[in-house]
């Protein structure tokens, strides 16, 4: 199975740009930093995001566990963790599961 690119963030501001053609590219970038800055901030202090129709963010809490140390094989206290977690909405998990993947698409041709 090949790899399939990831689209980075410099990407996501050039499609936009092209796509809303009246916007700058320095006003598209600021665009999407600062969404990208405030769903930071909400997540930092614990809130949860919910985008209709693509998805929630929240936070999951990791316990403290015990874990080992692969080098010496001596037990570690691994401190509890707060991670970012994402849940796809509905509307994003079927396009997804519609969509044929590429390699699929180009084998047919």
């Amino acid at each position: 199975m090949r790899s399939v690119p990831a689209m980075t963030r410099s990407d996501l501001v050039a499609r936009l740009a092209e796509r809303f053609s009246q916007l700058t590219q320095r006003d598209t970038e600021f665009a999407v930093k600062t969404i990208l800055d405030a769903m930071t901030d909400a997540l930092a202090r614990g809130h949860r995001i919910e985008i209709r129709g693509f998805g929630s963010f929240s936070i999951n809490r990791r316990p403290p566990r015990m874990g080992r140390n692969p080098r010496s094989g001596e037990q570690v206290v691994i401190p509890e963790k707060l991670v970012p977690h994402f849940k796809p909405g509905k509307a994003l998990r079927e396009a997804v599961d519609a969509r044929q993947p590429a390699e699929q698409d180009s084998d047919a041709a």
